[in-house]
């Protein structure tokens, strides 16, 4: 097959997968449901917090700095990590990233995972099942995709694409016993599922939300309460995030966390948890000695990431990118992602993930979408650090089209207009 040809096939297959999604009625109330509640909640959040605007131009001078010093940062974070005992990896790229994990985690385990987007960008479950273990993942909404063989949708709600009548029969089918279409009826039957496993498990494995170079500090932000099991429970825990997530101070890394939930990712003032992990579980109650591995876990290991983003830090547009916080908030206002949901992103959604689609799995992969996107400038108006997303998408059509990466429909009215001067190519 031609290389035109393949790259035609790419817009094709997209193009039909998006019209059988269009009809999907379970999505369509899903998604209504979902819109509603998150307009809601951010408006009354909003109005309980004066001061966001100050903690959003902070966070977005944070972010932006420690993208210019990040070589630096990583340094200073990898020597605090290691005097207090735990390790950490620097991965190029997927592979290598799965393979450091693999090494630690080695075959046969019970593997517990919080939710992390950056696992999903180097496919690790599927990678550990491969080693023979078993994966379970223990948020609620990572839970469901993971049982119904499904994929993450919205980087806070990973199963915001599925209705509570969907979910019902799915643990009505797990457990035996009808449940009915009830979130809280369905959170109780989780948390039984769920409870026994934790005690089991020989590796926890999280992300993070930042982390703290002064301090060697790991931040995870959550609601449910699972992450901490997760990160205390089992006897090594390993953190796998990209390696922008780290910034100067703890104190900074704080502020991320007052930007993050409210009223952005899910509306609320601040998150139920906040943990600050720094180094293993330890104790020097007996004559001052230091032991490690209390009632926490015993190795600490953190995986930073690399994947495209420090090519994506060499060009001064696109590093705008590596200043996400993943607050979902630009997915909440785009009229596309409202459209499609997940099937507006690969591993990551919406204008965004158009952007680092193309670093992170390639421009093939990122072709579709970049021209899916209207340019409405609806994400950058709902950022809360006003990321340029539609100039970025500009950009990357604009090198997608070096590359003869575009729609045969609109290289034909291009043509027609460079010919005719006008696209229908009429005389």
């Amino acid at each position: 097959m031609s290389v035109k040809r393949v790259r035609e096939d790419l817009f094709e297959e997209y193009f039909t997968r998006i019209e059988e999604v269009l009809y999907d009625e379970d999505l369509r109330r899903a998604s209504d449901r979902a819109t509603e509640t998150f307009a809601s909640r951010k408006e009354s959040s909003l109005r309980s917090l004066p001061y966001i605007k100050y903690y959003r131009k902070r966070v977005r001078e944070v972010k932006a700095w420690s993208i210019e010093h990040l070589d630096e940062l990583i340094h200073e974070f990898k020597e605090k990590v290691e005097d207090l005992g735990g390790k950490v990896y620097l991965a190029k790229d997927r592979s290598e990233a799965c393979r450091v994990i693999g090494e630690i985690v080695g075959s046969g385990k019970i593997v517990l995972k919080s939710k992390s987007m950056t696992t999903e960008e180097i496919e690790l479950n599927s990678y550990l099942e491969r080693l023979n273990n078993t994966v379970i993942e223990t948020d609620l909404g990572e839970r469901i995709v993971q049982l119904l063989h499904d994929k993450p949708s919205h980087v806070v709600v990973p199963a915001v694409h599925i209705s509570r009548e969907r979910i019902a029969q799915l643990f009505s089918k797990v457990t035996g016993k009808t449940v009915p279409p009830d979130p809280s009826a369905i959170v109780k039957v989780v948390r039984g599922l769920l409870r026994d496993v934790y005690m089991k498990a020989d590796v926890g494995i999280s992300g993070a939300n930042a982390l703290a170079a002064n301090t060697g500090s790991i931040v995870i932000v959550e609601n449910e309460g699972n992450a901490r099991f997760v990160t205390n429970a089992p006897p090594t825990h390993v953190v796998v995030c990209g390696m922008e997530k780290v910034v100067p101070t703890l104190e900074d890394a704080m502020i991320i966390t007052q930007v993050l939930p409210p009223p952005h990712a899910t509306g609320q003032r601040m998150t139920s948890y906040i943990s600050v992990i720094t180094g293993p579980s330890s104790t020097s109650d007996i004559e001052l000695i230091s032991v490690k591995g209390v009632h926490g876990p015993l190795e600490l290991h953190v995986v930073l990431l690399d994947n495209g983003r420090l090519e994506m830090r060499r060009d001064p547009l696109f590093k705008q990118a590596l200043c996400c916080i993943r607050c979902g908030s630009c997915l909440n206002a785009c009229p596309i992602y409202q459209l499609l949901g997940g099937n507006y992103g690969c591993k990551y959604f919406g204008g965004i993930g158009v952007i680092w689609t193309a670093f992170n799995e390639g421009f093939e992969k990122a072709a579709p979408l970049a021209f899916a996107c209207t340019l409405c400038d609806r994400c950058r108006m709902e950022c809360p650090l006003e990321l340029d997303v539609p100039r970025m998408i500009e950009k990357l059509r604009g090198l997608l089209s070096e590359r003869e990466l575009i729609p045969a429909t609109l290289k034909s009215a291009t043509n027609n207009i460079l010919e005719k001067g006008n696209p229908l190519r009429m005389d």
